[in-house]
């Protein structure tokens, strides 16, 4: 009987002490103690192949007596030189094995290109092996969110590997060295494993055939089901810009005023949502001075059109029975000025929906060069610093996500005192906010600063049952609609501040971040973490985040070999026991017939012909 294994991709070349190269097929044959044949029989089988050069074909001794045949391709070049054969070695592969470099993309983009396709045409029911082998040469620890999308240079993300296991059903591996415990234990237990299924599977089908002819009548070795598939978490669409633009439309925790040359109102509006998105705001409302922006266009953009009157003779400040009245501003242009409110519609939805803005001023200003003279004052109220001529293509423009995503957002007034109007005490420390902000995005926050409560009037608010670290994760969410948690237990955390504060989609968010970070560990790895899932599960129930804990019920069903020996397994309730004894994988009817298996393949009757 023998085993045939095809192994694609270039890992790229570790050295022995003797200088001679080697890689991970040869490295696995040449140590592994259930494979006989020394490196030098290895190199000779592999130099002498003549019948295939596509591949380089090692031949060895697995368990005794099965013949182990390897073929292996490190480059796509060779490999589509001749299609014909390499066709059928891999129709004809028992197993598959797939290896890069984790510091070479192109190696890793040759894989997922190239050999990749052909795969998923040849594939039938073949295992896969994924192995990302080397440690990456990242200077910063790479980040782990599943949100973050940055690029992460020259390396390969485990993030990638594990994406691209997914598409082939794939087992994924990361081998840090070549040494004995990354190859001998780690990739040579995986490897093992799938070629003891193979012969196995072999067996079966020749136990098969000698029962069609009457030859031999025994016992088929159990199938193994697969688990059930895990709960779908569906996540929560953003309404970040609905959130900011109903504020303009509220009139909540307004603090400026806008007044036309005649002294009427006009609109109110909000001072962190206007700075958010302009520095010619920033200049006006003293974020930043003149030696900060360095730009004369536009300070004298903010010269021309605004003035701040604190005349406490103001015959329109009707605004002035409460504690803190708004600032007043005098918008010099009468015809910028009538176009106002349509110009702060398209700041407060994102600043980028042009040619709306455009349609709504010429409904208002018959004249073309009107409306052209507002639109380049909008343009220059937008401008970057330094930059000329920046929004010059409006259409371009609006084609780019909206400005709050870009470098002058809320996130620059995250935690900072720069128009704070509200401060939170935690933890002995203290955290400066803006009420505006807080309203828009939270409906708790909004009744709590709204109603008739304390910390309507307050503005020092003390903050309970939640860390500095945590409530900070919170405010950035609110602030910039992302959050990336450190961890699986600052991400719990977090979904509990998201409860309290009745913010759903982060609690969604916080959902799926613990999700995928329980899905990409190994079982090794799930083994030997001190997590505790139950205590995680009844966390998620107490704090009705009922998509996470059935997830984790399914979770701990389908891993109930590695949680049922942990202490904290007796901790579920009768109900939770009940369900994963239920959905347990792999089944009690399963582990019975594979122990009456292999008690009857080990028995005197059948022992010769099975070996």
């Amino acid at each position: 009987m023998s085993i045939h294994i095809v192994a694609l991709g270039n890992e790229g070349d570790t050295f022995h002490q003797d200088n001679r190269p080697s890689g991970l097929i040869r490295t696995y044959l040449g140590r592994s103690p259930l494979v006989s044949g020394d490196e030098s029989s290895l190199l000779l089988n592999a130099a002498s192949t003549v019948a295939r050069p596509v591949f380089t074909e090692y031949q060895a001794s697995a368990f005794g007596n099965v013949k182990l045949v390897v073929h292996d391709c490190p480059v796509w070049d060779i490999f589509d030189s001749d299609w014909y054969t390499s066709r059928n070695l891999i129709g004809g592969a028992d197993i598959i094995v797939i290896k890069y470099n984790v510091n070479d993309k192109f190696s890793f983009h040759e894989v997922k290109d190239n050999y990749i396709p052909v795969i998923k045409r040849a594939l039938n029911s073949v295992p896969v092996i994924i192995a990302a082998v080397g440690t990456r040469q990242n200077e910063e620890l790479p980040c782990t969110c599943p949100l973050c999308t940055s690029d992460r240079g020259s390396c390969v993300s485990t993030t990638e590997g594990i994406q691209l296991a997914k598409e082939l059903g794939a087992t994924y591996l990361e081998l840090h060295s070549l040494d004995d415990f990354y190859i001998g234990k780690y990739f040579g237990g995986v490897l093992e494993y799938f070629m003891i299924q193979a012969l196995n599977q072999k067996t079966s089908e020749k136990m098969k055939k000698r029962k069609m002819s009457n030859s031999f009548h025994g016992i088929r070795p159990p199938q193994l089901e697969q688990p059930e598939k895990m709960p779908v978490l569906k996540a929560e669409a953003s309404h970040y810009n609905s959130d900011l633009n109903n504020l303009l439309f509220c009139c909540q925790c307004v603090d400026v005023v806008f007044y036309n040359p005649d002294l009427k109102e006009v609109v109110e509006a909000h001072k962190i949502v206007l700075c958010a998105v302009s520095h010619v705001f920033m200049l006006l409302f003293n974020v930043k001075s003149p030696t900060d922006i360095q730009d004369s266009s536009i300070i004298r953009t903010t010269q021309d059109l605004f003035a701040i009157n604190r005349d406490t003779a103001f015959p329109g400040a009707s605004h002035e029975s409460s504690g803190n009245p708004p600032l007043r501003v005098i918008v010099k242009d009468a015809l910028f000025c009538s176009c106002l409110s349509d110009i702060l519609r398209f700041i407060y939805s994102g600043a980028f929906q042009w040619e709306e803005l455009e349609e709504d001023i010429r409904k208002k200003l018959k004249d073309s060069g009107d409306v052209s003279n507002v639109i380049e004052k909008v343009k220059c109220i937008l401008k970057t610093p330094g930059k000329i001529n920046c929004l010059r293509n409006c259409k371009t423009y609006q084609a780019r996500k909206p400005l709050w995503f870009y470098n002058t957002s809320l996130k620059f007034f995250l935690n900072k005192p720069m128009l704070a109007d509200v401060v939170f005490e935690i933890q002995g420390t203290t955290v400066p906010a803006h009420r505006a902000i807080l309203v828009a995005r939270c409906e708790v926050m909004a009744a709590m600063f709204n109603g008739n409560y304390m910390e309507a009037k307050s503005v020092l608010i003390p903050v309970y049952g939640v860390s500095k670290e945590t409530f900070l994760s919170f405010l950035e969410y609110l602030y910039t609609d992302s959050c990336c948690p450190a961890g699986i237990f600052q991400a719990m955390c977090l979904l509990i501040c998201a409860e309290m504060y009745q913010v759903s989609r982060l609690q969604h968010i916080c959902e799926l971040f613990i999700i995928t970070q329980l899905q990409s560990m190994p079982s090794r790895e799930l083994a030997s973490m001190n997590l505790d899932i139950v205590d995680l599960l009844k966390k998620a129930k107490f704090h009705h985040s009922d998509c996470l804990s059935t997830w984790l019920l399914h979770f701990i069903a389908t891993n109930y070999l590695i949680f049922s020996q942990k202490p904290e397994f007796q901790d579920l309730s009768v109900e939770e026991r009940s369900f994963v004894e239920k959905h347990r994988w792999p089944s009690n009817m399963y582990l019975k017939q594979l122990a009456e298996y292999r008690k009857y393949i080990h028995s005197r009757k059948c022992r010769c012909l099975v070996m």
